[in-house]
């Protein structure tokens, strides 16, 4: 059962205080940081599964939302979902993860989604009242054992993307182009790369000319080591 758009708090520091949502599915422990937060920000809702953490965060458009990583309901994506299903609904409100996980996936899944920082359960109610005012102010928030995580899922996607570009590069050679890009790189002079492929020794400088051109390199000494960083000969 989950209960939406909470009576606000008024908390200490009058109106400009930061208005806080908490989403967690075990209501004792829901109730608890609630009642740790309300006596330094305005608590304005609170949920306890993916569709009425969606609908709250549009109801309300906190400034924060912490958020439980393992919420049920939805499409399964738990705390991950609620982020990327809730961001365009109020583009404003930043998201602190708050779980007992400190599992690489768990931590990547919701960076990934576009969390604000990550800490655990284990954080005492100062340091968690302190990571609140730091994302809502544009810091990234993090339990010092997870920052390796974090920097893990960034080098990954960073990769990723790395990879993506190398295809990208393939893609601009037609399949010939390819073959005989290939067997430059691993050394093959005109004449015998003219004879693996069937092909004259004009049409092989032709090839390779429009590799480079597309490569944008200079010469096969480049084009050597071009295949070589990508692991391609």
């Amino acid at each position: 059962m989950t209960t939406t758009a909470a009576e606000p708090h008024q908390a200490e520091g009058g109106p400009a205080s930061i208005r806080v949502a908490v989403v967690d599915d075990h209501e004792m422990f829901r109730t608890g940081v609630i009642t740790t937060l309300q006596p330094h920000f305005h608590v304005v809702g609170q949920a306890a599964d993916v569709e009425s953490s969606i609908l709250m965060v549009r109801q309300t458009r906190p400034d924060v939302v912490l958020l439980d990583v393992h919420v049920p309901g939805g499409q399964g994506g738990g705390g991950a979902e609620i982020l990327s299903r809730s961001h365009p609904l109020s583009p404003k409100s930043v998201f602190l993860a708050l779980s007992v996980s400190d599992s690489p996936r768990d931590v990547g899944s919701v960076i990934r989604a576009g969390a604000r920082g990550y800490v655990t359960k284990t954080i005492s109610a100062k340091d968690l009242v302190s990571s609140i005012r730091q994302v809502h102010e544009g810091y990234a928030v993090f339990s010092p054992k997870l920052a390796g995580f974090v920097l893990s899922a960034f080098q990954e996607d960073e990769a990723a993307d790395a990879g993506l570009a190398e295809d990208d590069e393939l893609d601009r050679l037609s399949a010939r182009e390819q073959e005989v890009m290939r067997l430059i790189a691993r050394g093959y002079t005109y004449r015998e790369v003219a004879s693996e492929l069937f092909i004259s020794i004009k049409t092989v400088e032709t090839h390779v000319s429009n590799v480079l051109r597309k490569l944008q390199l200079s010469n096969r000494t480049e084009l050597t080591r071009w295949a070589a960083d990508r692991r391609i000969v």
